[in-house]
């Protein structure tokens, strides 16, 4: 097959081959990396361990080059150049049937895309319950609103300390992108609700680019559009926005004009999780955080 905008004797020439499918792409050069780490990674698993039977001795440990090739749908001579790293810059799907194949984690297999194409694959959505580990983490921070929220914006798990400063309805039956355009007294406790509004919104279209068929997340964000003509005139801006900190200001009823500081933290697995910690940007704020949380007063508020 010929590549759009090369002459066709150039595919024949050194520096073009061609991939798994019978695609021609340029040749790259000889990659030692990623030829020792397949190699490795092959050499690490039984034929039992992938459903294939065994027949008889193996004078090596590990699959055969083929028994990859067999498991990942591609040819054994395209599979052989691939560990001795003379293809072309394969594909992300054929090197996630390689991954597969290779029964490759997470963190392999995005090892795997960045030595073999010099990116990173596309996310992959690994759900998963709120580990024991993150729910400790959160129980340990007594003084600090903290909770955990998935690329929906779903609440996860949240500690005492964030029931105290949002108030008993912050639970995990609230999404707070729903809760920020839906709920009537939002902008009265956000001071910045525009701006913050503005940042969840860009997050939301992130992560639908990242998980453009998750029933849920085009759910909330229908229902936004639906129901919010705020949320549905920044939609039409196509605003994309990473927010993982910064500060906002909070009218609560209790500790008053606060402003305060939000950091989020990515949990690496592969679920979409994040922590957000809000912590007080001044001492007026950390004295009447700490006020909040020390009664408990369990007054409703929206975050």
């Amino acid at each position: 097959m010929l590549v759009p905008g090369v002459p066709p004797s150039a595919v024949d020439e050194p520096g073009w081959s061609g991939d798994a499918r019978g695609v021609t792409v340029p040749r790259s050069k000889s990659k030692p990396e990623l030829s020792a780490f397949l190699m490795a990674m092959r050499a690490r698993l039984r034929p039992e361990d992938v459903g294939l039977p065994v027949f008889g001795n193996r004078r090596t440990p590990g699959l055969r080059r083929q028994e990859v090739a067999q498991l990942a749908a591609v040819s054994i001579d395209w599979y052989i150049r691939l560990e001795q790293g003379r293809v072309g810059v394969p594909g992300a799907a054929v090197l996630d049937a390689v991954a597969q194949a290779l029964v490759l984690s997470e963190t392999e297999r995005h090892h795997l895309h960045l030595i073999a194409r010099g990116e990173a694959p596309p996310a992959r959505h690994i759900p998963a319950p709120v580990s024991d580990s993150l729910q400790i983490l959160l129980h340990s921070m007594p003084m600090t609103p903290a909770f955990i929220f998935d690329f929906r914006f779903d609440v996860l798990a949240y500690n005492a300390a964030t029931t105290a400063f949002f108030g008993p309805d912050f639970t995990t039956a609230v999404n707070t992108a729903e809760q920020i355009f839906l709920d009537p007294g939002a902008r009265d406790f956000q001071l910045d609700w525009s701006r913050i509004a503005h940042d969840t919104l860009g997050n939301l279209r992130a992560n639908l680019a990242r998980h453009p068929d998750d029933a849920r997340l085009n759910a909330v964000i229908a229902g936004l559009r639906q129901n919010s003509p705020d949320f549905a005139q920044g939609w039409e801006d196509q605003t994309v926005q990473e927010r993982t900190s910064g500060t906002k200001r909070v009218h609560h009823p209790v500790g008053g004009i606060m402003t305060m500081r939000y950091d989020v933290l990515a949990v690496q697995d592969g679920s979409g999780q994040r922590l957000q910690a809000i912590t007080p940007a001044n001492a007026q704020a950390e004295g009447a955080l700490r006020a909040i949380i020390s009664q408990g007063n369990g007054l409703r508020v929206v975050g």
